[in-house]
């Protein structure tokens, strides 16, 4: 009786075990890449998955996006500046059947396939480019990984360049560039600026010459403004259309005088009497 009970509980363990052994739960995100005796039947999954115990092999792949950090890039870029680059990549497997047998370790052998990339695409380009056109790079790095890896089963979505590191001295002389720019786009402004005013100066100039009466108006306002400030000195400016007359009569009456009188004083003052 005894060891009919033994035989029972080594059958129920037994049973238990290959149980175990042939029972396979997947999650959603998950798919279990099964081969029967060396040969691939297929990709199964989620749920429950049956193996055949000591037949059957289970190679289990998760479709979740991975991330992956590719290690800093020592890179010369065309115009021979050297830089320090490091990018992130985010990968998912698309085609689990391909990415267990085309490729060992796909995680590895994409990294690799990163940073070969990174050193070839950013050493075409200067260092301009690499700083201001960040996008174009990560489009042109995400399309070349993707082609390689490709094959493997794998989608490369987004590729992204996180830091660029260049030497102090560049960096000076970028400061010093940046500078230099800003000054020359202030003395633009301020050239442009002048040019406007130099055209509203003109224009009222031209609406001054056909009516003489607004430079009259124009006199009495600057006047009144002087007015309104306390000053110690006030300078009366005399519009040249007033002080022409002034002058053509000074002449005219300069030249009724006799030659040799030119040099006396057009006013002479009187000699004082003297109380005898």
């Amino acid at each position: 009786m005894t060891a009919v009970v033994v035989t029972l509980l080594v059958l129920v363990v037994l049973a238990a075990a290959v149980a175990a052994a042939s029972v396979r739960i997947l999650r959603e995100y998950e798919r279990a890449v099964v081969f029967r005796l060396g040969r691939l039947i297929g990709a199964k999954g989620p749920g429950v998955v049956l193996l055949v115990p000591l037949i059957d092999r289970m190679v289990r792949v998760s479709l979740r996006t991975h991330t992956l950090n590719i290690p800093a890039q020592d890179v010369i870029t065309c115009d021979n500046v050297p830089a320090r680059v490091d990018a992130v990549a985010y990968f998912r497997v698309v085609d689990p059947r391909s990415s267990v047998i085309e490729i060992e370790n796909f995680r590895q052998a994409t990294s690799l396939i990163a940073q070969t990339t990174l050193r070839a695409v950013l050493g075409k380009a200067d260092l301009d480019a690499l700083l201001s056109q960040r996008e174009q790079l990560n489009e042109a790095l995400q399309h070349i990984i993707d082609e390689q890896t490709e094959p493997w089963g794998i989608k490369v979505t987004v590729v992204e360049i996180r830091d660029v590191g260049i030497p102090t001295t560049m960096q000076r002389a970028m400061a010093r560039q940046a500078e230099a720019e800003r000054e020359r786009r202030a003395k633009v402004i301020k050239a442009d600026a002048e040019a406007q005013a130099a055209g509203r100066l003109a224009e009222a100039a031209d609406v001054i010459s056909r009516n003489p009466t607004t430079l009259q108006l124009r006199y009495l306002q600057t006047l009144s403004e002087i007015g309104i400030e306390q000053n110690s000195t006030v300078v009366f400016p005399l519009p040249m259309d007033l002080v022409k007359p002034l002058l053509g009569a000074v002449e005219q009456a300069r030249g009724e005088l006799e030659p040799g009188d030119r040099g006396a004083p057009l006013f002479a003052p009187r000699e004082r009497e003297h109380a005898t």
